[in-house]
């Protein structure tokens, strides 16, 4: 099957760079390989465009990226393919559910993070990440007419779950919600998720979903493994994300991702497991 594979598109958090958000020596000469066995490479992430350009940079990808789980689609140069904004209503909706279940809130628009609060859960980290500071704002509802993604954030992870359950049942096929980390709770438009990304990203660059890998650990990279033509689930994914995976590497602090690259799509040993079908 790999032989065939001309795409390989990959999660960032927890799946391409370490839980310190690492991009190590071992990933960035495996995506090298990639390259030079004529293989395209790209990422997809809940992060903004800006959060991704760094490890676009380091990576030298030339492919189009999918920013916001797909909510926004851009080139290596950062200029916009498509992006889908969430509806103001279901926006104002989703904004009472996650405050209903105890979560803070941030808002994304095509420009910039929304926060009520600097010093509020995960922000400083989620600001150490993507590299650039979000905007305090006493509320959100002058910004809801560009809103790219909505995020529920808590320590809480059965609350986040909670709410992603309520999410999906209030909202139905009106958004994608899913869970991008156990403390984060992504919701976009209904095209912006990673299953879209595969679909999207096969027709840009021409190439059939079953040429196309997927690899990543979060219940939202299961849609794009439904997509692709291969799957790989990271060690560190749940026991459930990793039975609808083809295959599972070791952990992203293990170097899950090259060890993916080298043994299920450039050959390599295939000393990993074969998730049973």
């Amino acid at each position: 099957m790999s032989e065939n594979i001309r795409l390989v598109i990959a999660d960032v958090d927890g799946t391409l760079v370490t839980q310190d958000k690492v991009l190590t020596a071992r990933s960035i000469e495996a995506v090298n390989k990639l390259r030079d066995a004529d293989i395209a490479f790209t990422i997809t992430s809940g992060r903004p465009p800006l959060g991704m350009k760094m490890l676009m940079d380091a990576l030298a990808i030339t492919q189009p990226a999918a920013a916001f789980n797909g909510g926004v689609i851009v080139r290596p140069d950062m200029s916009v393919i498509s992006q889908s904004f969430l509806p103001v209503e279901i926006a104002v909706k989703v904004l009472g559910v996650i405050a209903s279940h105890g979560l803070d809130s941030w808002v994304y628009t095509d420009r910039d993070w929304l926060v009520r609060a600097a010093g509020a859960p995960h922000v400083a980290r989620e600001q150490w990440t993507v590299k650039f500071a979000p905007k305090v704002v006493p509320d959100f509802s002058s910004h809801l007419d560009h809103a790219a993604k909505i995020v529920g954030v808590s320590d809480d992870y059965q609350a986040v779950a909670a709410c992603e359950s309520i999410v999906q049942q209030e909202c139905g096929a009106r958004v994608s919600a899913a869970r991008s980390q156990p403390y984060y709770l992504d919701v976009t438009h209904p095209d912006a998720n990673k299953g879209h990304v595969v679909t999207t990203l096969a027709e840009l660059l021409s190439i059939p979903p079953a040429q196309i890998a997927t690899i990543g650990d979060m219940p939202n990279d299961v849609l794009m493994f439904r997509k692709s033509g291969l799957s790989i689930a990271m060690g560190n994914a749940s026991a459930d994300v990793q039975r609808q995976a083809q295959y599972v590497t070791t952990s992203n602090e293990e170097e899950g991702f090259a060890k993916a690259m080298e043994d299920f799509i450039l050959g390599g040993q295939r000393e990993m497991t074969r998730v049973a079908s």
